[in-house]
């Protein structure tokens, strides 16, 4: 095995950071770890803002930074007590989170039970596009709010990264969806199973949609408060990825309605349901687009842009 890896890798945090390709020592592993070699990186919005100095930069100390969470790919090596997996197998997860993954190497270091196996019904690609999307949306619609059959749920940006997975697991829980995108997107959501499709471009949301049991506000800031009105009395509004302000919690507070927010956590049992999902063929793992580990810092700037539909995802091997 090499004793050196690529990584894409930033020396500060701040808005003009470029991330660049240097070589490192491949990490070792502890107790209960397995050496993952990487076979795809997904992408997310957490990456490009930590590495601009916002997301979640505060939480990780200074120095170098090497960015994302989302990996697929074969186990290398299993450290001392791990009985989960075994060399050759085929694994993703979103480690460490909110801790240092470094995930945009050619080998990551990751507690085993942050990983589960990769389905078979999808490549490495598709699978790194999941973690932290998938993970988000089922803590958020069925550990939180427990959404049952027939229940409405509004799910804002439901053509992204988050949203099209959450849609999906809605679906499949038996509830009627309500999805907010750009008309170029409608299509796309239909596909998915959405009942009702609303175009943000041009209609206020809290125009159309009312007796909503569950909103999840995958957009936050503003949006929060302005999508009060959809809710039934005593509905449950979730925000992520960051908290609400202490305003939208005093209207939520008069408006009758409930409002919480979540922030993913690694959880092997999820990710083996999502999986199930996955190769029942439940669930569609829609990828925008991909990139070279060595052009991450585009996959950033095309990311951020905010127009993908599903994930973008780094071919590392």
């Amino acid at each position: 095995m090499k004793h050196t890896m690529r990584v894409a890798r930033q020396e500060k945090y701040g808005p003009d950071q470029e991330l660049e390709i240097v070589e490192v020592d491949v990490p070792g592993v502890l107790p209960g770890e397995v050496l993952v070699r990487v076979r795809a990186a997904g992408v997310n919005p957490v990456d490009w803002k930590t590495r601009a100095g916002g997301g979640i930069a505060g939480l990780l100390g200074d120095g170098p930074l090497v960015p994302g969470w989302d990996v697929s790919g074969v186990v290398e090596e299993v450290g001392p007590g791990v009985t989960r997996f075994a060399v050759g197998d085929e694994v993703y997860g979103m480690p460490r989170f909110p801790g240092r993954a470094n995930a945009y190497a050619e080998y990551v270091s990751a507690p085993a039970r942050h990983l589960v196996r990769k389905p078979a019904a999808i490549d490495h690609v598709r699978a790194a596009a999941v973690p932290l999307a998938g993970l988000t949306a089922w803590q958020a619609l069925v550990d939180t709010a427990e959404i049952a059959a027939g229940q409405r749920v509004l799910i804002l940006a439901a053509a992204g990264g988050v949203g099209h997975l959450a849609v999906q697991i809605a679906k499949a829980r038996g509830a009627h969806v309500i999805g907010t995108a750009s008309a170029g997107k409608h299509g796309f959501l239909r596909e998915l199973g959405v009942d009702e499709v609303v175009d943000y471009t041009t209609t206020d949301v809290a125009d159309v949609v009312r007796d909503a049991d569950v909103v999840l506000d995958l957009l936050g800031g503003e949006h929060t408060n302005r999508v009060l009105p959809t809710l039934r009395p005593g509905g449950l509004l979730i925000t992520t990825p960051t908290p609400p302000a202490p305003e939208a919690e005093q209207a939520a507070a008069a408006a009758g309605v409930r409002l919480t927010w979540v922030l993913v956590e690694p959880d092997h049992h999820a990710l083996d349901q999502l999986s199930e999902l996955i190769e029942r063929g439940r669930v569609r793992v829609e990828v925008d687009g991909t990139w070279p580990l060595a052009q991450a810092g585009q996959a950033h700037k095309i990311g951020s842009a905010g127009h993908t539909r599903g994930k973008i995802v780094l071919e590392v091997a």
